[in-house]
C-alpha cells in the first residue's frame, strides 16, 4: 500500500475508534441520566460525519494513487508469462532429450525398451 493511501488509511481507523469509543460514552451517559448526554449524543452524530469522511479519503487517496503512477505491479500477468516461460524451457529440454535418446516412442517400443503389452501368451 503507498506511503499515502496508509497514512489515510491509519487516520481513518484512529478517527473511527474515536467515534466508536465516544458513542459508547454517549450511550453509557443516555442510560444513567447524565446531563453529558445530551453534548456527546450531538458530538457523535459529528463524529460520525467526520468518520466517513476520513473513510471516503481512504478511497479518493487510493483512487489517485493508482490514476497518477498507475498499477505498480500485476502479479497475475507476470507469473502467466514466467509460467509460459517455465513451460517453453521444459518443452525444449523434453525434446532435446528425446532426440538423444533416439527418437519416437514408437522407435523404442520396435526397440524393446517398453514392455509389450499387447502380447499376453507370456504372463
Amino acid at each position: 500500500m503507498p506511503d499515502a493511501v496508509r497514512t489515510a488509511a491509519v487516520r481513518a481507523v484512529l478517527i473511527m475508534s474515536l467515534t466508536i469509543i465516544q458513542a459508547m460514552v454517549a450511550f453509557l451517559s443516555t442510560l444513567t441520566g447524565s446531563w453529558l448526554a445530551f453534548p456527546m449524543v450531538l458530538s457523535s452524530v459529528a463524529s460520525t460525519v467526520v468518520a466517513t469522511w476520513a473513510v471516503l479519503d481512504v478511497w479518493v487517496t487510493r483512487q489517485v494513487w493508482n490514476q497518477r503512477h498507475g498499477v505498480v505491479s500485476e502479479p497475475s500477468s507476470t507469473a502467466r508469462q514466467m509460467r509460459r516461460q517455465r513451460r517453453r524451457a521444459q518443452r525444449a529440454a523434453r525434446a532435446a532429450e528425446r532426440d538423444e535418446a533416439g527418437g519416437s516412442i514408437r522407435g523404442r517400443r520396435n526397440a524393446g525398451d517398453l514392455s509389450r503389452t499387447g502380447d499376453l501368451s507370456r504372463a
